[in-house]
């Protein structure tokens, strides 16, 4: 059975809590052991808010886990409490470090099998001092990686990025034909890591009708285009640019296995519209296996008892379907 890695996230959002809840649905502990990487004290407040019938147990390594569906298994970080909720700050900031480079190295030594991460905020990383925007960048730095994307699924879309956390004004200079061949590549590999054969993989446009042939942009002439024709010749089957607003219609009805995006929210917004309390978020071309919930803190319901386990339920069984 996988031995799964989960962090525990910020302590002032809802990741401690929909922890608690997803590991006692029987579908996860059934498929895994699962270990979470964390501050017992905020675990322990967790299960009581909950309700869990869970009893904490603290190990020193993930060989120490027990599969035992009573305990909720913790490697204690020993941050300091009490701690604050609801809001971000710099010590939960620093505390959702330690987590993370924690659970990246049982990763990269094979003493767990994957990880998945509890939400964190930016907000608290940068009152922390840390430079990096999010768990994407973190991770592929922590691990030496170079070319990593994000994939998103949901329901019947799997959608892939090739820009990331920036700004909309700064996307059309980052789309480029390496940026956009690259992106296609990881693509081909998540498809390997999901076990799908012959992939059906199709990129989205950047501009309104993929450009209409250069009217309204030339981002698809000019990097687009070459980038999948590269692809192709490379021995990747690829199709595309399409226009993202048909390419999605498509998507959802099964006739396309991943869609490359060219920017954030091209991606998240269609997946969202239909997956939103069950999305899950997972960075390809790392040389481990990092999925998560695709919301965030949630400082606004956090602690209240009221946080649906959903998505964190697909992100841990997510990640014990992939392979590497």
């Amino acid at each position: 059975m996988k031995k799964i890695a989960i962090t525990m996230g910020d302590p002032a959002g809802v990741g401690p809590e929909i922890i608690a809840r997803a590991l006692s649905d029987a579908k996860i502990r059934e498929a895994c052991i699962p270990v979470v990487i964390g501050d017992r004290t905020v675990l322990e407040e967790a299960l009581l808010l909950t309700q869990s019938p869970l009893k904490l147990h603290l190990v020193q390594s993930p060989a120490l886990a027990l599969p035992s569906s009573e305990v909720l298994n913790c490697m204690d970080m020993g941050n300091s409490s009490p701690f604050a909720k609801n809001k971000a700050t710099a010590e939960n900031g620093r505390a959702c470090v330690s987590y993370i480079q924690k659970a990246v190295e049982l990763a990269l030594s094979h003493e767990v099998d994957a990880l998945v991460t509890a939400p964190i905020t930016k907000e608290a990383l940068k009152l922390a001092g840390v430079h990096w925007p999010g768990h994407t960048e973190m991770i592929a730095e922590m691990t030496g990686t170079q070319d990593f994307a994000m994939m998103l699924a949901g329901g019947p879309l799997r959608v892939i990025l090739v820009t990331i956390h920036t700004s909309i004004k700064s996307v059309p200079a980052r789309i480029t034909k390496e940026s956009v061949l690259q992106t296609i590549r990881l693509a081909g590999r998540a498809c390997e890591m999901m076990a799908i054969d012959k992939p059906r993989i199709a990129v989205a446009g950047l501009n309104p009708h993929a450009g209409e042939t250069g009217m309204f942009g030339d981002e698809e002439i000019k990097s687009i285009i070459p980038a999948i024709e590269a692809a192709r010749a490379s021995g990747i089957e690829c199709t595309g640019p399409y226009p993202p607003d048909t390419l999605f219609h498509k998507a959802y009805h099964g006739g396309v296995d991943i869609v490359v995006c060219m920017y954030h929210d091209q991606g998240l917004i269609p997946l969202k519209m239909i997956a939103f309390d069950k999305g899950v978020n997972t960075t390809i071309g790392l040389p481990i296996i990092r999925t998560s919930p695709d919301h965030g803190t949630a400082y606004d319901i956090a602690w209240k008892g009221i946080a649906t386990p959903s998505s964190m339920i697909e992100a841990i069984a997510f990640a014990c379907r992939m392979r590497l």
